[in-house]
């Protein structure tokens, strides 16, 4: 006999272990983009997820997102709640860090945040650096997010990611930022653009301020090596700035390293490099005053990757 429950009022006091448990459930199914791809990594049916789900929106007595033919969706009250329970695990990840250097073990989760575009940098060495910090902390688990720099900037300060590598940004005095290598950005195009045949010496400030230009979402709309550009599309990433230049239709900036190949293969060319060029300094940033133990060896051994031979 199925027994009817009456609706609970909205979740009030301290978080329980139900609680946790639901919330738990809820950011999977939010990585997995939906219930039937959960289904796997929670090792539950998508009865029992859709189930957990209902009772995790009783108790907060909030909608968090849409499920049926058109997809899975969070609403917007869904993605405030998903982003307060990133920083909550954030917490709960560092507290664990914590117990585990008190304990001389390296054990719980270390969360690293990157922008993408990370593996073909050859002055970085970053999988070489994950390499040595798996041999040294081999009970750690690792979760590695790929993230734009707005995102991981934020996400240092609330605490959702233990250390990060972006580009230099402002921080407050509680955050360390260890200068690790610049990155030289060149303007590209791509094969079948008006301009991928034009001789450099005449590429000129006002030829190229014409052009369609993909730009970076976190960037100001500012001139750049003295150009103007017409923003006609932005993107957040480097692989959508690539498959932007990719259709013929756009220029835009990518790092050396990353647009190599390509222009190897002459599907990418390199547009006035002499000049129309500019470096980002990189940073790693973790906490100052409570930084974890794994979290300064994974520090240490991306510094002694990038500064190895």
């Amino acid at each position: 006999m199925q027994v009817s429950q009456t609706p609970r009022s909205a979740h009030k006091g301290a978080l329980s272990d139900v609680d946790l448990r639901l919330l738990r459930v809820f950011s999977e199914t939010v990585r997995c983009n939906g219930f039937t791809a959960a289904q796997a990594s929670l090792g539950m049916t998508q009865a029992t997820i859709s189930v957990h789900m209902r009772n995790l929106e009783e108790r907060l007595n909030v909608r968090l997102c849409e499920r049926g033919r058109s997809g899975f969706y969070l609403t917007d009250e869904g993605k405030q709640i998903h982003s307060a329970v990133l920083d909550l695990f954030g917490s709960i990840e560092r507290f664990q860090g914590a117990v585990g250097d008190v304990q001389g073990e390296l054990t719980g989760r270390l969360t690293f945040g990157t922008v993408d575009a990370m593996a073909s940098n050859a002055k970085l060495k970053l999988h070489a650096a994950i390499g040595s910090f798996a041999r040294q902390a081999p009970k750690m688990q690792l979760d590695v997010d790929i993230a734009a720099p707005q995102v991981l900037s934020q996400g240092i300060m609330s605490g959702r990611y233990q250390i990060a590598l972006m580009p230099a940004q402002p921080f407050f005095p509680r955050n360390r930022a260890i200068d690790i290598f610049l990155e030289t950005q060149n303007l590209y195009c791509g094969l079948g653009h008006p301009l991928f045949a034009c001789p450099d010496t005449d590429l000129t400030p006002e030829l190229l301020a014409r052009q369609l230009f993909a730009g970076r979402s976190y960037m100001p709309e500012t001139p750049i090596c003295g150009v103007d550009f017409r923003w006609n599309a932005v993107t957040a990433h480097m692989e959508g700035t690539l498959l932007l230049l990719l259709s013929g239709a756009y220029v835009g900036f990518l790092p050396d390293h990353y647009a190599a190949e390509l222009v190897h293969k002459k599907t990418l060319r390199a547009l006035a490099p002499d000049w129309m060029k500019f470096e980002d300094r990189f940073q790693i940033v973790y906490s100052r005053d409570h930084p974890t133990q794994a979290a300064n060896l994974l520090a240490d051994a991306i510094v002694n990757a990038s500064d190895a031979d």
